[in-house]
């Protein structure tokens, strides 16, 4: 039985750097290093924009209520949301990464890549149409299409069940503590992941 690798995509696939972000579009309000992580955390750590990656919300709208909440430009807020996909660029060493573990999937046999990722339906479609290394997996869901975000149990059972994963025989990797122990809770392997060099020798330990 093959070993199912899942990622997620923000900050272990692609690049997520939500201060530098913030600091673009709002250079007065995000002026300081502290004052960029305040901003970015009261922008994307609220549940409108969880909304937003659930999928219940749409672009202009979140764009709306965070500027509205926040008493930002809301054209600037609606810059920064339109802008975001465009910030999410590969992150070289884990495309590289990817790009054995395929090579051995082809040749071997003994392993199968999925993702799952919180991920608003635009950005998805961004990312679906820009990048084409992303039909290199056998499959996965973004919550957006799913109206189910992590580290809800909803989505880890909904992956595991439409591609019928063994949980003994599944590790999720994730950049965020909270969704690597929702996975665990779930019964699988899971790595939180710091770089790909990390992580390589940590996956290597599971699918030899």
């Amino acid at each position: 039985m093959p070993m199912n690798i899942v990622f997620d995509f923000g900050a272990v696939v692609f690049s997520w750097r939500p201060d530098e972000i913030v600091r673009a579009m709002f250079p007065q309000q995000a002026a300081t290093t502290a004052a960029a992580r305040k901003l970015a955390g009261d922008i994307f750590h609220h549940g409108d924009w969880h909304d937003f990656d659930r999928g219940t919300i749409a672009q202009d709208a979140v764009a709306e209520r965070t500027a509205r909440r926040l008493g930002l430009p809301q054209p600037a807020m609606q810059g920064l949301v339109a802008a975001i996909p465009h910030h999410l660029t590969p992150i070289q060493d884990t495309v590289d990464l990817l790009t054995r573990l395929r090579e051995r999937r082809d040749a071997r046999g003994d392993i199968r890549l999925y993702y799952l990722s919180n991920m608003p339906a635009p950005y998805a479609r961004f990312l679906e149409q820009r990048h084409a290394f992303l039909q290199w997996f056998d499959g996965g869901i973004f919550s957006a299409d799913v109206q189910s975000i992590k580290p809800q149990p909803d989505i880890f059972r909904l992956l595991e069940a439409r591609y019928t994963l063994a949980p003994q025989r599944t590790v999720f990797i994730d950049d965020l503590p909270a969704n690597v122990e929702a996975a665990r809770a779930h019964g699988w392997h899971a790595i939180h992941f710091v770089s790909a060099t990390q992580l390589e020798p940590l996956l290597a330990s599971h699918i030899i």
